[in-house]
């Protein structure tokens, strides 16, 4: 049985810095028990996606204002953008995504993807609702913000892949850049491994605003002039202090930090393993095609892992702070102030060069068919303009709304070109086939070719890693 109170995600026993750069997805699975749920879809699903991209856009991206917008709302509603045909007779997108519409026949939208009432309004509980599937518990009400990564926390869905999909080579199967939303100690839940283990956790590369070409792995990173023969040293005197300390070993965290460090070195002697995360191999022009800035080369970098044969990667928009204080957010997603200005100048244009790149970039290469590209966020924004935090109307900004929100859809079997359910007139509430977060997750796994769920417990005890949802079969016919 799990504990009856939340214990925290980093042991005592440890340092939290080293739990924080410490990171890998090792490639040992769960046991599994059986399930109805393969027998059910499997037949819908054409050959299993080997990979999946999830873009995810911190902050809480404007549904409204991207791909659900609303041309015949009062204009307190629609705001200042048109809408432009694209590629597809049945999709229109915002005019300020012009490259993007030339894909669509390339990708799929839902819309009036709802939290049923279940989430809190807060970053975090958005970032845990639709990273892991699971509607957040009470804690989230009652910390809000301030709501930390618990190891009882439900997995993110690409740490459930982890468990079951394993990749060619010596590279991770779950690896997340450029960063970890947000900064610590308010980091945000959901997108770690929680209670089926640390071991299982991504593998992290960090990049910045000021040097988007440069990654770095703390795991794998020597200081100057530690070679091949000062690694094995290290190695030798890890193994040497974990014989020491049989006492904390019996510790599952600390178990779990040492398989950490054993693939970390595993990674580190492995030839080949760096020249994978070396953006500069590239060509001039490709790196051009997806803009150059951070969140455009970390979609680069995604398209050499799934190159490379990494089963999932996670993107997490890096916000700019440069535009911190004009959108009132953290120079993301999250426009409560300029929503207008700060989409139309910044946001949009480098999401849409990243984008559009990435798919045009995995069909050209033929990997499209069998890679998985979700775009999602963690909440869309309030349809009505005008948030009071940003001084109303006059503000121009959008507040924070769960009710409501879209996501982008393509390759992995999903059919190009649809569009999946409808909301109402202003884009406030689903109107028509109503799904959540687990809906999607469950989407995720189904291209993926997982159709059991189910783990056991440190008990023995098989439970279920998301007993809720349903694929979006509509998507893959």
């Amino acid at each position: 049985m799990l504990p009856p109170h939340p214990s925290p995600l980093f042991s005592s026993a440890l340092s939290r810095r080293s739990f924080l750069t410490a990171s890998t997805a090792a490639c040992f699975g769960l046991p599994f028990g059986k399930s109805a749920f393969g027998a059910e879809t499997a037949l819908l699903r054409r050959k299993p996606a080997k990979s999946t991209i999830l873009f995810f856009l911190c902050g809480g991206a404007s549904h409204i204002d991207m791909w659900d917008m609303k041309p015949e709302a009062p204009v307190e509603y629609r705001g200042e953008f048109s809408p432009i045909r694209t590629t597809s007779p049945d999709i229109q997108i915002c005019e300020h995504l012009p490259l993007l519409a030339r894909q669509a026949q390339n990708f799929s939208l839902v819309h009036g993807i709802t939290d049923f009432g279940r989430a809190t309004g807060d970053h975090h509980a958005g970032y845990y609702y639709n990273l892991t599937g699971h509607a957040p518990d009470d804690t989230f009400r009652i910390q809000g913000n301030d709501r930390r990564p618990l190891a009882t926390d439900w997995p993110h869905m690409g740490c459930v892949v982890g468990t079951r999909r394993t990749g060619k080579g010596k590279l991770p199967d779950v690896i997340t850049l450029p960063h970890k939303p947000s900064k610590a100690p308010y980091t945000r839940p959901g997108q770690f491994a929680g209670r089926i283990g640390m071991e299982f956790d991504p593998f992290f590369l960090t990049g910045s605003n000021e040097s988007p070409m440069e990654f770095s792995a703390p795991t794998l990173t020597l200081n100057a002039g530690a070679g091949p023969e000062r690694m094995e040293d290290r190695m030798a005197l890890l193994k040497s202090l974990s014989a020491m300390r049989k006492d904390l070993d019996q510790d599952a965290a600390a178990r779990n930090y040492t398989k950490q460090q054993q693939r970390a070195f595993e990674l580190l002697s492995a030839s080949g393993t760096s020249g994978a995360f070396d953006i500069h191999s590239e060509s001039a022009a490709t790196r051009a095609r997806y803009g150059g800035t951070i969140n455009g080369t970390s979609l680069l970098m995604a398209r050499r892992l799934v190159e490379a044969g990494v089963p999932f990667i996670t993107v997490f928009w890096k916000e700019n702070e440069a535009i911190a204080n004009r959108c009132k957010s953290a120079g993301g997603w999250d426009t409560h102030a300029s929503n207008f200005a700060c989409l139309k100048e910044y946001l949009l244009p480098e999401f849409d060069r990243g984008i559009s790149a990435l798919l045009g970039d995995l069909k050209d290469r033929g990997l499209l068919h069998e890679t998985l590209v979700l775009v999602t966020s963690e909440m869309g924004r309030k349809p009505q303009i005008g948030d009071p935090r940003s001084g109303g109307k006059s503000g121009a900004g959008r507040d924070h709304w769960t009710a409501c929100m879209s996501v982008l859809m393509a390759g992995g079997g999903v059919q190009g070109g649809r569009v999946y359910g409808r909301t109402d007139k202003h884009a406030a509430y689903p109107a028509e086939k109503p799904v959540g977060p687990e809906d999607i997750t469950k989407t995720v796994y189904h291209a993926m070719g997982i159709d059991n769920l189910e783990a056991v417990d440190p008990l023995g005890r098989p439970y279920n890693l998301l007993d809720d949802g349903k694929p979006i079969l509509d998507l893959f016919a």
